[in-house]
């Protein structure tokens, strides 16, 4: 062994199976067939799958479907990928447990450069994501931003829903990111990888949206010159984001509902039915029963559309964010500037925790982003802020003798809510922005900024 070399080594295929299950990852490796021929023990137990039950198998037969689902690269015509993919991806193991995985898929090349087959690796993170969330240490999810527990709730029911394939309804103020929580669901879901078609259903001119959903046919009407797909026929094996959903007129409603009924429709001018796989994500920032009442929009489309709710808050709601999405904003324009940015001052912070935010997330990334250009100092100040926020009135008495707040106790707080600064905020009995006021002048305390 001494006279070997490590390569040597390596190439001896016991050896190197010997190695590839001593990782903690799972590995599975394929050939240009499907072919899998590599899978080590680490995939034996995130999958439920024993060696003896793949190797020499089509990967779509093993796993009844494409182990990487809308992502894989040999389905149909696809093109193989050429470098690393990375993404999120939910599997059903063989005991039909949803296992959320961490995965990576690379194609493998013989010694003249030919491709033949992919290796790929993953890992469980269910456990991790579950464990991080209780401890109160997610602050971001699917490049969504949020450490308060209402965001942490709408993060577990992204992960929930995105197992499944029913319509889901998000509700919300404007500007709170309802379309990146439905590219959220869509990306965690096995459709992850396919198309994600956004529809924004106020925006569309009433005389084009049906062609703009359901295509047209060549002469349709004037100016069809060709025949054209439309979103759905796009989006097939994807999601459909339905925004502003509420603005649809009664006859598109109509149109929607027997789509949604039947998973059949016909172009405009045309007279074949298609039918598509997609799922229905909406969204609408008004109250569709009160819109129902109003005789505005279908209670039966309603149902339909609203299998699985979920609320997005409004800012004021999540105001322990503000600091988290601030610092966010802040990071996105220095990617983008070579020039030095400012931080924020402690007062410009209380002024921004004190404000509603009727805009919510969208007003606050613009008001960072007015900061940065009215900023002439090393620090944000209030007066670099909006005018809006800045004519913001507060009381100019208080109930009771302020709290002076402690280092230690407030050191102490912080471990005891897990980092959680609202609840850190009540335990110590001061507000969340006196409490902000007090981390923006002693930030080797914030364990957010560690």
């Amino acid at each position: 062994m001494t006279d070997s070399k490590p390569a040597d080594f390596i190439a001896n295929q016991k050896n190197l199976i010997r190695i590839l299950d001593s990782l903690k990852d799972g590995i599975i490796a394929h050939d240009l067939q499907r072919r899998i021929f590599f899978f080590n023990r680490e995939a034996e137990r995130i999958t439920g799958y024993k060696r003896s039950d793949v190797l020499g198998r089509d990967c779509h037969d093993v796993f009844s479907e494409p182990f990487c689902g809308q992502h894989c690269s040999f389905c149909g015509n696809q093109v193989p990928v050429t470098d690393c993919a990375e993404y999120p991806l939910t599997i059903t193991s063989k005991a039909g447990k949803q296992v959320r995985l961490e995965f990576t898929a690379t194609m493998i090349q013989d010694d003249s450069g030919a491709f033949i087959g992919i290796l790929a690796s993953f890992r469980d993170v269910g456990e991790l994501l579950e464990l991080r969330r209780r401890s109160g240490e997610m602050n971001r999810f699917s490049n969504i931003i949020g450490a308060d527990d209402k965001m942490l709730r709408v993060f577990q029911q992204i992960m929930d829903v995105s197992q499944y394939d029913f319509p889901v309804h998000i509700f919300g103020e404007t500007g709170t990111g309802k379309e990146l929580v439905a590219n959220a669901i869509h990306n965690e879901s096995r459709r992850g990888g396919a198309p994600f078609v956004p529809i924004n259903c106020g925006a569309l001119p009433e005389g084009l949206i049906e062609s703009e959903l359901f295509g047209h046919v060549k002469g349709a009407f004037s100016g069809a010159l060709r025949d054209k797909k439309g979103r759905f026929e796009l989006s097939d094996g994807g999601t459909v984001f339905l925004d502003e959903v509420a603005e649809l007129s009664k006859p598109m409603q109509v149109k929607l509902l027997r789509f949604l009924q039947e998973g059949r429709f016909e172009k405009v001018g045309g007279e074949k039915t298609s039918s598509v796989n997609v799922r229905i994500i909406s969204a609408t920032n008004k109250d569709l029963k009160k819109e129902i009442q109003k005789n505005l929009f279908r209670e039966d489309l309603f149902y339909r559309l609203n299998v699985i709710p979920v609320h997005v808050p409004p800012l004021r709601q999540r105001k322990n964010d503000i600091p988290l999405l601030t610092r966010h904003f802040l990071n996105q324009v220095g990617k983008h500037t070579a020039q030095a940015l400012p931080g924020i001052s402690a007062n410009a912070m209380s002024v921004m925790m004190d404000y509603d935010w009727p805009g919510n997330v969208r007003e606050l990334q613009n008001a960072v982003q007015f900061a940065i250009v009215r900023c002439s100092n090393a620090n944000i100040s209030p007066h670099d802020l909006p005018m809006e926020l800045r004519k913001l009135k507060r009381p100019v008495t208080r109930r009771g003798p302020i709290k002076k707040l402690k280092q230690n106790a407030v050191k102490q707080a912080l471990v005891k809510t897990g980092g959680n600064k609202a609840k850190a905020a009540k335990l110590l009995g001061v507000g969340r922005a006196t409490l902000y006021r007090f981390l923006n002048r002693h930030p080797e305390l914030d364990p957010s900024q560690t």
